[in-house]
């Protein structure tokens, strides 16, 4: 799963990349307020994939005496930061351009042509091309997130991306869908609010979708920046989860009783599961050993996102 999170960043990371830059090219030549919010959007998303990828290669590096349990959990840190520095900042800005581009706009910014080889054309073809190809590269980088978090419905048997997104804990899949989708509603809503400009020749239309992008992307950061607080915490595994791993120790023919059941993941994707098992009291030290480890590798067996298991027999 490592892999396939690092393939979406990076196919993201390319993209957006090039986006960024194709985006911004299309402000000057045209100065759309849009375009320019579209750019914000497009660097920030380049700058978020840096940050998760240098989560991923932190969070990759070997426990030792001051990390016992790794660095996973690095992977929620900097997911946190591309919400909150990178989201939250890009949305400011696009939100403040476009605020004053409503109150500020002027007509200037409509109708003016471009001479280039030979031919004139109008500025706003600029954006159109821009757009519908972000749009194309957009989409290419959400499929591969998409088909990733798919795959983590199907295997958890989530209801659907609502709850994945509550209880997923690939920040970096989750980040990256959020993102590419954002992206394709951020380059549909300036490619809306440049069409309008264009066939009305007023620009609050251009305006208004600038200022809609960065309320779009203030709102994803918000939530963002809520569900990798949670993992942050240390969150359990959803509790249907932790009932069916439960049952799992519950149901050894040398338990007598659960005191206490605990899970947290430190890690995407890695979970900790302590237990206070009651055993038979008749059990031999050898039976007791025996038992404890049949327990944990059945834990580890029935979910794979268990990989520290600590059993404290009561006797």
């Amino acid at each position: 799963m490592a892999s396939d999170s690092t393939g979406v960043v990076i196919a993201a990371l390319i993209a957006n990349g090039a986006i960024a830059v194709l985006k911004f090219g299309g402000f000057l030549l045209t100065g759309s307020p849009s375009m320019l919010s579209e750019t914000y959007h497009s660097v920030s998303d380049t700058g978020n994939q840096v940050f998760l990828l240098i989560g991923i290669r932190y969070g990759a590096k070997e426990a030792n005496r001051s990390h016992p349990f790794g660095y996973g959990k690095a992977q929620f840190f900097y997911a946190f930061l591309v919400s909150v520095l990178l989201f939250g900042i890009a949305g400011w800005e696009s939100a403040k351009h476009g605020y004053n581009a409503i109150f500020h706009h002027s007509a200037e910014q409509v109708s003016r042509e471009i001479t280039r080889f030979g031919y004139t054309f109008p500025r706003v073809w600029v954006n159109y091309a821009v757009l519908l190809g972000a749009m194309g590269f957009e989409s290419y980088a959400f499929r591969k997130a998409y088909a990733s978090m798919r795959t983590q419905i199907e295997e958890y048997e989530w209801s659907g991306f609502r709850e994945a997104f509550e209880k997923t804990s690939n920040v970096v899949v989750l980040t990256a869908l959020t993102e590419d989708t954002i992206a394709l509603l951020g380059a549909g809503i300036a490619l809306v609010g440049v069409f309008l400009t264009d066939v009305t020749g007023n620009p609050i239309f251009d305006a208004v979708s600038a200022l809609l992008i960065g309320i779009l992307l203030m709102g994803f950061a918000v939530a963002l920046a809520w569900e990798n607080k949670r993992l942050l915490l240390g969150e359990s595994l959803p509790e249907s989860d932790e009932d069916e791993l439960r049952s799992v120790v519950a149901g050894h023919e040398n338990v007598v009783g659960i005191d206490g059941f605990r899970t947290v993941f430190f890690g995407s994707e890695r979970a900790l599961v302590t237990a206070d098992v009651s055993f038979d009291p008749d059990m031999d030290t050898g039976e007791l050993d025996a038992a404890i480890t049949d327990i944990e590798d059945a834990l580890i067996a029935a979910d794979d996102r268990v990989k520290k298991v600590y059993i404290e027999p009561e006797l």
